[in-house]
């Protein structure tokens, strides 16, 4: 960390930032990059596929992408994502991805530093986020090409590291490690702050030495502390014009709310499976453990357990045929090993005796509760009860945002302010074109919990919070 980021983190009364990013995922770091002065162009040679799009781009070359009307540029184009500007951005990194075409990008970069916003990026972990806590042999779900940000292709940067794709695909070790490296080699390294934990952001604060509000702008105040290697915790709070969130979803592990559920042999996380290997606490002669979940977080704790021949119990509600399982929308030549998965679970449901040794499949049951000494208690789908010893328990039924930061939890954000705050079912509502929350002037969230839920979407919200951004800065007096 700078001495310069020391000293503003150090200081409560310091001139307030234009910009403070929570969360250092692929989110917060296209938005660095992007606001450090890296001006997206389109290419004097490149012609863009899309007839449509490429008229419009022909009426502005000199124009920088940031500086165009989102809106206009973004209208008419169609994909797998319901945000305008993701499928701009998207079509501008990736061309022809969609019909298995690899045209290079049309964008050139510049760096104006004339340009640049002064922002700092706060994440608990190392520059990737969430990437970090990921076990690294796990492959992406996305292709490794669609993992990349700007100006830097993934293939290209594990050329150079002598790796190598797997169908397609990267391992999570490779992302992360991608991720951080990016920031050091895209020069950003100054404004990101690893160990960096938010407790509080509160608005309508008054600016530091003034009797009160000012009455252009709200001000954010964000406060937390900073973690060491010797797990010290310091304390810093500092105000800022403008907050982006951008923390992803994956701090708060969703429960089931069931007697039991916080003894120590029941988990939330994939990552306890792995410390269990490595300690040697479940092994090939230690009984089952127990999966809870259909989904792929469910699927890669399977395969892991298979990897190391651990006996699996597969549990999960829904029926195997559901055409609401992941499983039924993922190609199958893309994703061999997820469809395998649902393989074991559709014939070793079907069959007895199982088909597949050391796993068993259960679908439609419903846990009831967990007892001490290992036991789960399930019921069938005919209301029958049956008690199972296990040796550990992971319940993987997915995560929920921790905006416990915010007032109110940051439910009076979302799209439905009356139900729960949801990545994939009631996100923060923002403006589609600038990515601000429709609630809250100089608030914006990027990412899951604005709707975009991978990584190759998520920066066209970065390029929307951008764009309003630097306008928002370039428009203030000296």
């Amino acid at each position: 960390m700078s001495s310069s980021v020391q000293d503003r983190l150090r200081s409560s009364s310091a001139e307030p930032l234009p910009v403070v990013i929570i969360g250092n995922g692929p989110s917060g770091i296209c938005l660095s990059y992007l606001l450090s002065g890296h001006t997206p162009y389109v290419r004097p040679d490149a012609v863009h596929p899309h007839p449509l799009l490429q008229r419009k781009l022909a009426e502005a070359p000199e124009v920088s992408i940031l500086d165009q009307d989102l809106d206009y540029l973004s209208e008419g184009l169609e994909g797998r994502c319901e945000s305008p500007v993701a499928l701009l951005f998207d079509a501008l990194l990736r061309p022809d991805t969609d019909i298995g075409g690899n045209m290079e990008s049309v964008l050139t970069w510049k760096r104006e530093k004339q340009r640049a916003v002064p922002h700092l990026v706060l994440g608990r972990n190392l520059p990737g986020g969430a990437w970090h806590s990921i076990e690294g042999s796990m492959v992406t779900l996305s292709q490794g090409q669609w993992m990349g940000l700007p100006d830097l292709q993934v293939k290209h940067w594990m050329q150079k590291k002598r790796r190598g794709l797997r169908n397609s695909r990267a391992t999570a070790g490779d992302i992360a490690h991608y991720y951080k490296d990016y920031v050091t080699k895209k020069g950003l390294s100054r404004s990101f702050v690893s160990g960096a934990v938010v407790t509080a952001v509160q608005w309508g604060v008054a600016e530091p030495g003034s009797s009160g509000l000012p009455d252009c702008e709200p001000l954010f105040r964000v406060s937390g502390f900073l973690t060491s290697q010797d797990q010290s915790q310091r304390p810093f709070s500092l105000c800022a014009r403008n907050v982006v969130l951008a923390t992803g979803t994956f701090d708060s592990p969703a429960r089931l709310g069931i007697p039991g559920e916080a003894l120590p042999f029941v988990h939330h996380e994939l990552s306890a499976l792995e410390a269990a290997v490595r300690t040697g606490a479940v092994g090939p002669g230690s009984d089952p453990v127990l999966i809870v979940g259909a989904g792929l977080s469910a699927a890669d704790a399977v395969l892991l357990a298979r990897h190391y021949n651990i006996p699996v119990l597969h549990a999960f509600r829904r029926p195997v045929d559901d055409p609401g399982l992941v499983f039924n929308q993922l190609p199958k030549m893309l994703y061999p090993e997820y469809h395998k998965v649902h393989q074991m679970m559709r014939e070793q449901a079907a069959l007895a005796p199982s088909p597949y040794a050391g796993y068993c499949s259960l679908p439609e049951h419903q846990l009831l509760l967990f007892k001490a000494g290992g036991q789960a208690v399930l019921q069938d789908p005919q209301g029958g009860q049956a008690v199972f010893g296990v040796s550990l328990a992971l319940v993987l039924i997915g995560s929920h945002p921790d905006l416990s930061f915010l007032p109110g939890a940051g439910a009076t954000l979302a799209m439905d302010p009356e139900q729960p705050l949801s990545a994939r079912r009631n996100p923060i509502e923002v403006d589609p074109f600038t990515y601000q929350s429709t609630q809250q002037e100089g608030l914006y969230a990027l990412g899951p919990l604005a709707g975009d839920n991978f990584v190759r979407f998520v920066q066209g919200g970065a390029l929307a919070a951008a764009s309003s951004l630097i306008k928002k800065e370039s428009g203030r007096p000296p």
